[in-house]
């Protein structure tokens, strides 16, 4: 289903680095850094970003003027080419002045020199690795920390400078670096949707969740995001503006996305929705979709409990099916009042690996696997088929009845991002790769994944609830850990990776904040 909201591209700077010194003794040197760094902006420019490429940054002038350039450019990560040789007094400046998370590129142009024939001008070209060091001490003695991405440059040509093979552009070191590359623009542009982004607020938290409970001014602190406070009284107010038209569009809409159930499941509570149910579903997911253009909402985090019989305990029973439909569409949709884990499905949504939410259901001893998922909504994208849709005699510790999403996520790798609060009040996320398999489950209603990790689900789960996790969390399809990790890092939140028999810890990277 296409997104309906614009993705933001991400604003990256890139400047190239080098010694002011070096341009009159060696000449030529000077465009052919400059041709190095523009390459890099070029390519990064294909990945959907927004590219300011500085030029060369060679002494404490320029850097100053780089630093400025970046800053009034509101860049959200910063290249730092390592061209050649340069002394750090150049370069610190930069990212005294511009705060966004900086990455050193050390990314020689050639595999191997020609040792027989090489100047010291064309040695000048290769040596980028020379400086990292003095950088990396000159940025930790000055509390600001950085990443290193070092590899080689894949160009697919040799310039005519060069004495050497300088097509690399297959060599793995290449391919290693850009993926890094890659993943580092990606997490960029999780940090620029959410800065601004509207996350609605729809009712209340499920009464005595105390994992759930968060502080809205902690969430925009700490990601930028704007928590829009919404009643049920908005809801229905949509709901009385809904034509008979959108209805019939949204009963469209469902019947292309979704199975109807008709055959008997195990539980009597699961049956076959009846016409009016389905009506009822599809007229309230036009009316969610009315809320969401009029408060333009990015993601929706609800909950209502209501009282028995009353018009908005109606009004929630038909939640589940718009709220899919809206997820798929790039709002993801958290039920519980759950805002922690609505924040970690619109990360998962943002870098196009779905999102859906998700608790332990049961644990399979006899496979190894531990079934995930939830009574709704579901990410539609991410699914094995098409999901079935069920008519549910009674939401279970809920009020009403309606219509629910039975579904598995399709097989293969799959990443869980949660997020929870530690006691200091601050965001963390825990991350998790295992494999989604084709195992059984329940004929509930509910939507169910089961997933095998890479230890048994004893061991799985004694370092899980270590971590003092809330009790849902984002499935997202594909081995996402290392990018995840890195938007932990550009949010400066921290993250836990559990993985084989190591747990990996991931502490902010810039100052203190990042």
């Amino acid at each position: 289903m296409e997104k309906w909201n614009t993705p933001k591209k991400p604003r990256i700077g890139i400047y190239t680095m080098g010694l002011k010194a070096y341009w009159n003794q060696f000449p030529g040197l000077r465009e052919r850094l400059l041709h190095y760094g523009q390459f890099i902006a070029e390519k990064i420019a294909e990945m959907d970003a927004e590219v300011f490429f500085y030029g060369l940054a060679d002494c404490e002038e320029a850097g100053e003027s780089c630093g400025e350039f970046l800053n009034a450019k509101n860049v959200d990560l910063i290249f730092a080419h390592a061209g050649t040789y340069v002394n750090s007094s150049s370069v610190l400046p930069i990212h005294q002045i511009c705060k966004a998370p900086v990455i050193i590129l050390n990314l020689q142009p050639t595999a191997r020199i020609a040792y027989d024939r090489t100047t010291t001008g064309e040695w000048l070209a290769h040596c980028g690795a020379c400086p990292v060091p003095e950088l990396s001490n000159a940025f930790h003695r000055s509390g600001i920390s950085c990443r290193i991405i070092n590899g080689l440059l894949g160009l697919d040509h040799t310039p005519d400078i060069s004495l050497t093979d300088e097509n690399t552009t297959a060599r793995p070191e290449a391919v290693r670096a850009w993926k890094e590359i890659s993943e580092w623009v990606k997490a960029a542009s999780v940090k620029r949707e959410l800065s601004g982004c509207r996350f609605g607020f729809l009712g209340n938290t499920y009464n005595g969740m105390l994992d759930m409970y968060s502080d809205f001014t902690m969430v925009q602190a700490q990601t930028g995001a704007h928590i829009e406070i919404l009643e049920m009284c908005d809801l229905d107010r949509m709901l009385r503006q809904v034509t008979e038209d959108e209805v019939e569009k949204k009963k469209a809409e469902i019947r292309e996305f979704f199975l109807i159930s008709d055959d008997k499941a195990a539980d009597p509570l699961a049956q076959r929705p009846t016409e009016e149910q389905l009506d009822w579903s599809a007229r309230v997911a036009a009316a969610q979709e009315r809320l969401v253009r009029e408060y333009r909402l990015d993601a929706l985090t609800y909950y209502y409990h209501g009282a028995p019989g009353g018009a908005y305990e109606k009004l929630q029973s038909g939640f589940i099916v718009g709220h899919s439909l809206l997820t798929a569409r790039g709002i993801p949709c958290a039920g519980e009042g759950d805002l922690k884990t609505c924040l970690a499905m619109k990360i998962c949504d943002i870098l196009n690996t779905g999102g859906s939410f998700c608790e332990i259901v049961t644990v399979d001893y006899e496979d190894g696997t531990i079934l995930l998922g939830h009574d709704g909504p579901f990410h539609l994208a991410i699914a094995k088929g098409k999901p079935l849709l069920r008519g549910m005699g009674l939401y279970h510790g809920k009020q009403g009845t309606g219509v629910s999403v039975e579904a598995k996520v399709r097989t293969g790798p799959i990443t869980n991002l949660a997020c929870t609060q530690t006691v200091d009040g601050k965001l963390k996320f825990i991350i998790t790769e295992a494999l989604s398999t084709d195992g059984p489950i329940m004929t509930i209603g509910n939507t169910q994944t089961p997933v095998k990790f890479k230890k048994d689900p004893d061991s799985y789960m004694d370092e899980w609830f270590a971590e003092a996790p809330t009790h849902h969390f984002a499935m997202s399809v594909g081995h996402n850990a290392a990018l995840f990790e890195k938007v932990c890092v550009i949010l400066g939140v921290p993250c836990v990776i559990l993985d084989l028999s190591l747990i990996h810890i991931s502490e902010p990277t810039r100052q203190e904040a990042i």
